[in-house]
């Protein structure tokens, strides 16, 4: 029964949803989407309002009416999406952040949509008693300084509340950047989490009420106070601050999307409801899927651009109650519309599913891949795979004089490489031909460093039968994959991790204590040891065999630990016996 009143508090966690967003998005990266916000998003709105409106239209309803439909409908749920991108990372893809342009742009047109309404009112159409509406407006002018604030905007000139509107946007941009730093430190500086964690909900609190006053979505004002914050240092203290009340409010919030659905009119006329239902999520997934083809959006970013957008959104349920309001829908109009939004919005997963099945699907289509490149020339060296690691050192060899031959299973590494003048091979290095092809015969050095372990192995394994005198160097992801590799005959193996570590925790000791000589002379005994650790673990490994279950291996383990720290203590002795002044 307290649904409606529960919903204004569960709204609340989109409010922190988009703050936290924002708090993300620096204000050059909102600028260079500002393609997609005024084209991508702008088209999704109009168009789908237009196709809905049109429908409306042709199952007899007023225009006024349509149009009010067609805007409800073109929105679809932030607070579902936004989740589920972040829940799935797939944020980052160009459908993730061509879903988010669009998904903003309805943010801001909920304004004008606000402000058109009014003008809608049907004639002879009475509003019901303030009671009966969905968004709790029964609750009527709050009570206080609050009720005396509204109360004082709402009676404004034209011109005045302007300017107010003006003011508190001005207010929000000018006070992160020039007030809301400093209180920072100072609470900072006071050392209470309790203090920082206060703050940073009174910020989105004063603001969301500050954007109610005039009559502006609260969520849009708090997403342009964390876009001006962005670059604060104190972003990330804000963001570990109100992330728990925005999972909680969210989860409460999807929570009476699911309560609030009023089943008596839903079994009044099930099977209409649902063809509704249905009906508006393909004609929101048809317009979507044209504008992504439009966009020149590709495999999973068209899909997912589809899919996820398909649904309507809970800002539904604010137009909602306000069209009722202002007498432009039909109380029995509004009972369907609430129930459509209702089940769209539960509907998100499976659509999620449904884009991950296609996504899948297409993937396993295009794996047959195009026809491998003509190999036409050959160096002394050759490199399999040029992802971060493969790069370095191409460029280390090549820069050194030394002819490579580069070849690569994915396309678009390939091209990147051409753009910067580097000449590399597409195919797939697993297939002997390929290998022989780059000159595997003639070559001085094969450097393997494909990211599959499996095709690694196999590339060394087939190159040691080949040429058993051909140096290889190999790229291992861990332990185990280090033993695989030297069971297949690679020379020198490269855990891709360890050296990078091995440099961190130098660079430790000499911050604890230790001078950079004694740092230095640790992590070179550390390294040499590990090396030759491997080369005796590797005789008791038990390929199949998880390294905890091998009881050889767990037993010489610890013993090679043991010899290690012995190692390490006796240096330490003797670095504590020689000059200081020696060790610097």
């Amino acid at each position: 029964n307290e649904t409606a009143d529960l919903q204004h508090f569960a709204e609340f966690g989109v409010v922190l949803m988009l703050f936290l967003i924002g708090l993300e998005l620096e204000p050059k990266a909102l600028w260079s989407m500002r393609h997609k916000l005024i084209g991508l998003g702008g088209l999704q709105v109009g168009v789908t309002t237009l196709a809905v409106a049109l429908l409306a239209l042709a199952l007899g309803l007023e225009w006024q009416t349509s149009l009010t439909l067609g805007m409800m409908f073109s929105l679809s749920s932030t607070a579902i999406v936004l989740q589920s991108l972040n829940e799935k990372n797939l944020m980052e893809t160009a459908g993730g952040r061509s879903s988010f342009a669009v998904l903003l742009t309805q943010d801001i047109a909920i304004i004008p949509m606000l402000a058109l309404i009014p003008l809608l009112a049907l004639d002879g159409l009475t509003p019901p008693q303030p009671a009966g509406d969905h968004d709790g407006a029964a609750a009527g002018t709050p009570d206080g300084l609050a009720g005396t604030l509204l109360s004082y905007v709402n009676g404004l000139p034209g011109w005045g509340f302007t300017l107010m509107t003006l003011a508190i946007v001005a207010a929000i941009i000018l006070g992160g950047h020039t007030m809301i730093r400093p209180a920072f430190r100072y609470i900072h500086a006071a050392k209470l989490r309790e203090l920082s964690m206060f703050f940073g909900l009174l910020i989105v609190v004063s603001i969301s009420f500050g954007m109610i006053l005039v009559g502006l979505s609260p969520a849009l004002g708090t997403f342009l106070a964390g876009v001006v914050l962005a670059n604060s240092e104190f972003r990330h203290q804000l963001q570990a601050d109100i992330e728990p009340f925005k999972g909680l409010l969210l989860g409460l919030f999807f929570i009476t999307v699911g309560a609030g659905i009023n089943f008596a009119v839903f079994y009044t006329q099930p099977f209409s409801i649902l063809v509704l239902t249905l009906g508006l999520i393909a004609l929101k997934g048809l317009v979507l899927y044209l504008l992504s083809r439009l966009f020149r959006m590709h495999g999973r970013d068209r899909w997912l651009f589809t899919f996820s957008l398909a649904q309507a959104g809970e800002f539904g349920f604010v137009i909602v109650a306000f069209a009722v309001q202002q007498a432009v829908l039909p109380v029995p109009v509004a009972e369907i519309s609430l129930l459509i939004i209702s089940l769209s919005m539960l509907l998100t997963p499976l659509l999620f599913i449904a884009f991950e099945r296609i996504a899948a699907r297409t993937a396993r289509r295009r794996a047959t891949a195009p026809e491998a490149d003509v190999i036409d020339n050959h160096g002394s060296v050759i490199i399999v795979g040029v992802g971060r690691f493969g790069l370095v050192v191409n460029r280390l060899v090549r820069n050194s004089g030394v002819s490579t031959t580069v070849l690569d299973s994915d396309m678009a590494r390939i091209d990147l490489l051409r753009r910067f003048g580097v000449k590399g091979f597409y195919g797939d290095p697993t297939r002997p031909e390929l290998l022989e092809a780059a000159g595997l015969a003639k070559a001085r050095v094969l450097v393997v460093a494909v990211d599959d372990k499996g095709a690694a192995t196999r590339i060394v394994a087939y190159a040691r039968q080949s040429r058993p005198d051909l140096h290889i160097v190999a790229r291992a992801h861990d332990r185990v994959h280090v033993f695989e590799l030297f069971a297949a005959g690679a020379n020198d193996i490269v855990r891709e991790m360890f050296d990078s570590s091995v440099r961190a925790g130098r660079y430790v000791l000499e911050n604890t204590g230790f001078t950079e000589f004694e740092a230095s002379e640790f992590s070179k005994a550390f390294y040499r040891h590990d090396r030759a650790s491997l080369r005796d673990l590797a005789g008791l490994w038990v390929p199949g065999l998880p390294l905890d279950k091998n009881d050889a291996y767990m037993k010489r383990a610890k013993e090679l630990n043991k010899e290690l720290e012995t190692a390490l203590i006796a240096r330490l002795d003797q670095g504590a016996g020689s000059d200081p002044a020696d060790g610097q």
